[in-house]
């Protein structure tokens, strides 16, 4: 079998250094006259273009999905998961004004039954006849009495009288009123505690006279007045000097 025997490569001589020189302006000068093709403007700037765009189309998005974020917060997590709907606003109507209220009317007398009791106050009671009036006290449980057909007083004139009776805790005035224009609707007594208000009581078919009575905490009083259902003077008793 043969066998090549390597052949030896003559050795490599030193390279001259002017020749090197000489070589290297040679390729300079040769890279000098290449002229370089244009740059691609038209492209670059298509380039630069889809670039902004897509810049832009990110940042819009990134804001959209900021905005939205709260939106999609409320929507998904809303008092009611079940009801999405979209409930229109409340309408707020204005409460009507409440129609003002008739006045009350006037009090009037209370119409009794002849003999019929009423009691004024515990002890005190008071009831009426064609005669006049009749009353008891818990201090004077007989029965007490003043006439209107004795002559002692003129019921077509008009007039007040006054009996006060009492006990510690409590005074009762009541007298008799008569003779005045319209219909009396109530007493009103002065006393030094202030003015007291009674009521009265007449028998049926406007007899032209009636009872009136009051509770008191004092026995100090003065004028008594009674007065019609238009607040005009009924019939009146002025008090006395140095008294309310």
């Amino acid at each position: 079998m043969n066998h090549l025997e390597p052949v030896a490569e003559p050795d490599a001589e030193p390279a001259d250094p002017a020749e090197t020189e000489r070589l290297r302006e040679a390729l300079a000068a040769a890279a000098y006259d290449v002229t370089p093709s244009r740059a691609p403007l038209a492209a670059v700037e298509r380039r630069g273009r889809l670039l902004r765009r897509r810049r832009r189309t990110t940042v819009l998005g990134a804001g959209c999905a900021v905005l939205l974020a709260p939106l999609a917060f409320v929507t998904l997590h809303g008092p009611d998961d079940g009801d999405r709907v979209t409930r229109p606003a409340a309408t707020v109507s204005a409460s009507p004004r409440p129609s003002p209220s008739p006045s009350a009317p006037a009090p009037t007398p209370r119409i009794v039954a002849p003999e019929e009791r009423v009691t004024a106050a515990p002890g005190f009671v008071l009831w009426l006849t064609e005669e006049g009036k009749h009353w008891t006290t818990p201090d004077m449980p007989e029965e007490q009495f003043r006439s209107v057909t004795d002559g002692n007083i003129e019921t077509t004139e008009p007039g007040v009288s006054v009996q006060a009776e009492g006990t510690r805790e409590r005074m009762l005035f009541s007298g008799l009123y008569y003779g005045g224009e319209g219909t009396a609707s109530y007493v009103e007594i002065a006393t030094e505690d202030g003015p007291v208000r009674g009521k009265l009581l007449e028998l049926p078919g406007r007899p032209g006279w009636g009872v009136w009575y009051a509770v008191a905490g004092t026995a100090d009083w003065g004028s008594v007045t009674v007065r019609d259902t238009e607040g005009r003077v009924y019939a009146s008793l002025p008090g006395m000097p140095g008294r309310p």
